[in-house]
């Protein structure tokens, strides 16, 4: 396609005008086609830094997405919601939600690109829009974007802290108080660079906030609401108040996991609420507690409780 500015477009940055023009196209993938070459200007050098100019004309050639080297995957899913921006997910436990050293291959990445027969691409590749993640023992609600301008839409709302995320959680002991909010910076632990932790110099400021909903005196279920989203960050701040989550392998306890059975940390998102990327429409999405961690709460309840 062919496009020229208005007079009122003169001066401005091309990439930022293009945006504009494009806006199912990211800045960051406008100066990639440009740098490429497949945004041009006849008779003219063109820089993502270029000013317009009066009278200019920009071909803009965008190449279909290329296919990753990632194979689909028959990997089943509980799909909670999905139209032709969205698909949510109920993640189960076990699934690594994207391929990194040591998980190549099944995870939600692979399985979404087998069901999702309408991918349009993501910064030029036919692959799902990852906005967030959950750790691969972390059940619950997840959002995947299918196009570049619903990943950018989720992403904005994510940065700016306009998502509701809520989650519940199985803890030792009984947080005191029984209502309240924690607020430290998260880094890499330096001692251990695969964990993280609330107790560094230097790190990302992370908010939570929890509630005692029930209290079976050794352990807790708390709900959880994060207004942040840093590595780790429940699991994370729970310990650092004394209280890790129940079968938490990396920041709870063994000895006071004795007992209970729990295969993997008792964490489960249950509920995330945001704006639909295409209408702005207020949606709220949300996933039962799975079956395991149902069934220990369950032997809980039958116990004495306070």
């Amino acid at each position: 396609m062919m496009l020229k500015p208005e007079p009122a477009d003169v001066g401005e940055r091309v990439d930022v005008w293009l945006c504009r023009r494009l806006p199912e196209l990211s800045r960051a993938r406008i100066q990639a086609l440009i740098r490429g070459g497949s945004i041009a200007a006849p008779g003219r050098a063109l820089r993502p830094n270029s000013r317009v100019v009066s009278g200019m004309e920009v071909e803009v050639t965008v190449p279909p997405p290329e296919p990753v080297r990632l194979e689909p995957e028959a990997i089943p899913l509980s799909i909670i919601f999905e139209d032709r921006d969205i698909v949510v997910v109920d993640k189960p436990a076990g699934l690594v939600v994207h391929p990194a050293a040591g998980h190549a291959a099944g995870t939600l990445v692979n399985a979404l690109l087998h069901h999702c027969r309408d991918l349009q691409g993501i910064g030029g590749e036919l692959r799902p829009g990852i906005v967030h993640r959950l750790d691969r023992d972390t059940t619950g609600v997840m959002i995947a974007a299918k196009n570049q301008a619903a990943m950018d839409a989720l992403s904005g709302q994510f940065k700016a802290g306009a998502v509701r995320k809520e989650y519940v959680a199985l803890v030792h002991g009984v947080p005191a108080p029984r209502e309240g909010r924690v607020e430290t910076v998260i880094g890499r632990n330096p001692s251990d660079r695969m964990k993280m932790s609330a107790r560094v110099a230097v790190g990302r400021r992370a908010v939570t906030r929890y509630r005692v909903a029930e209290s079976f005196g050794a352990v807790s279920l708390v709900e959880v609401t994060i207004e942040t989203g840093r590595t780790h960050q429940i699991r994370v701040h729970m310990a650092h108040m004394g209280h890790p989550v129940v079968g938490d392998p990396q920041y709870g306890s063994r000895r006071r996991d004795r007992g209970f059975g729990a295969g993997r940390q008792m964490l489960h998102a249950r509920l995330l609420g945001l704006r639909h990327p295409r209408t702005n429409e207020p949606a709220v999405w949300t996933a039962p507690i799975p079956s395991d961690f149902q069934a220990l709460l369950s032997e809980l309840r039958k116990g004495p409780s306070r």
